[in-house]
C-alpha cells in the first residue's frame, strides 16, 4: 500500500521552490547553519539514534528509527534497502526539510537548525522549469537572493558547468525539446552550478534506460570527482552502488535501520562500463544481495 504523508513544511513556498530548483538556497526564512571552529574531517555528517515518525490517516508510523549514520568529508556513500525504509528521509533529515523526531542531525560537528544551505539536492524527477532555456534553467540558483552573482559571473559558470555535462551548444534549447538523458544533464548541471560542498541524490536516474545510465554515473563520477564533493546517492540498483560508492549502506526493511556497510575497495577513477564483469564486483554484489535479499521481501511502499 502507498502512503503518503503531509509534513509541517509541505505547504511552504519556498520549500516548494527549493524542490523546483533542487537547490535548498531556495529558502530564505532559516539561517545558514554555524560552523564549528574545530571539525575532525572524517565527520561531515552524523546521525546520532536518529528516529523519525509520521502519522498517516490517523496512524503513526516510523520511517527510521535509532538510526546512526557517519559520512566523512569527500566520502560517496551509496543508500540502499526495500522501497519505504526510510532512505529518501535520511536525505530530508541532512537537508532540514524534516527534523528528526527523536536523535540529532550534525553537519560539520553543528546540530542541524533549519535548511541545510550547505548541500545540493537532486531527486528523481528533474523539475526543470519548462519555460526556461537550459542556461537559465541551470543558472536559476545564482538568481537567488541568498546566492546571487552578477549577470556577467552567473553566465561564465552557467557556460561552465552546460559544457562539462556535454550540452554546449544547446543553452536555448527548452526542456520540453530535450531526450530524458539531456535533462537530466541540465537537473545535475543545475545542482552542481554553485558548488554544493555535498550533494543528496534520491534516484536521480532511475528512469533512465541502461545505456543511458551508465553514461550518467561515468558523468557523475567524473564531476564528483573534480569538485571534491561529498556525496549521499540512494539507490535500489546494486550496481550502481557499487560502481559509484566508497561505501554501500543496507538498510534494514521499515523502519529503517543500517543492516549493513560494506567498503568498496576499488581504485578510482573506475570504468563504469566494464566494472560489472569483474569477480570482485560480482563477490560483492553477491554479498550485499545476501544482506539485503530478506528486507526486500519484508519491504513495504511509503
Amino acid at each position: 500500500m502507498a502512503l503518503s504523508y503531509t509534513g509541517k513544511h509541505e505547504a511552504r513556498p519556498d520549500i516548494q521552490m527549493a524542490q523546483a530548483t533542487g537547490s535548498l538556497s531556495a529558502v530564505t526564512e532559516t539561517r545558514q547553519v554555524p560552523r564549528a571552529s574545530k571539525i575532525a574531517p572524517d565527520s561531515r555528517i552524523r546521525l546520532l539514534e536518529a528516529s523519525r515518525r509520521f502519522t498517516v490517516r490517523g496512524q503513526e508510523f516510523s520511517a527510521i528509527e535509532g538510526f546512526d549514520l557517519t559520512v566523512r568529508q569527500g566520502e560517496f556513500v551509496a543508500l540502499v534497502g526495500p522501497s519505504g525504509c526510510g532512505k529518501s528521509t535520511v536525505l530530508n533529515m541532512i537537508a532540514g526539510i524534516v527534523e528528526p523526531s527523536s536523535g540529532t542531525v550534525l553537519y560539520d560537528g553543528v546540530p542541524l537548525n533549519g535548511l541545510n544551505r550547505n548541500v545540493g539536492y537532486m531527486t528523481q524527477k528533474d523539475t526543470l522549469l519548462p519555460w526556461r532555456n537550459v542556461a537559465d534553467n541551470v543558472g536559476i540558483a545564482l538568481e537567488l537572493k541568498c546566492r546571487k552573482v552578477s549577470a556577467a559571473e552567473r553566465a561564465r559558470r552557467v557556460a561552465e558547468i552546460v559544457e562539462r555535462v556535454g550540452l554546449k551548444g544547446f543553452e536555448k534549447a527548452f526542456p520540453g525539446q530535450l531526450s530524458g538523458g539531456m535533462r537530466k544533464r541540465v537537473a545535475l548541471a543545475r545542482t552542481l552550478v554553485y558548488e554544493p560542498e555535498t550533494l543528496l541524490m534520491d534516484e536521480p536516474f532511475g528512469a533512465l534506460d541502461a545505456q543511458l545510465r551508465l553514461l550518467m554515473l561515468d558523468l557523475l563520477q567524473k564531476l564528483t570527482r573534480a569538485q571534491g564533493s561529498t556525496v549521499i546517492f540512494v539507490t535500489h540498483d546494486l550496481g550502481e552502488a557499487i560502481t559509484l560508492a566508497d561505501r554501500v549502506v543496507v538498510f534494514s526493511a521499515r523502519p529503517g535501520r543500517i543492516k549493513a556497510s560494506r567498503a568498496v575497495e576499488l581504485e578510482r577513477p573506475r570504468d563504469v562500463f566494464k566494472l560489472r564483469f569483474s569477480k570482485y564486483f560480482a563477490g560483492l554484489h553477491e554479498e550485499l544481495w545476501e544482506q539485503l535479499k530478506d528486507e526486500v521481501s519484508k519491504g513495504t511502499d511509503a
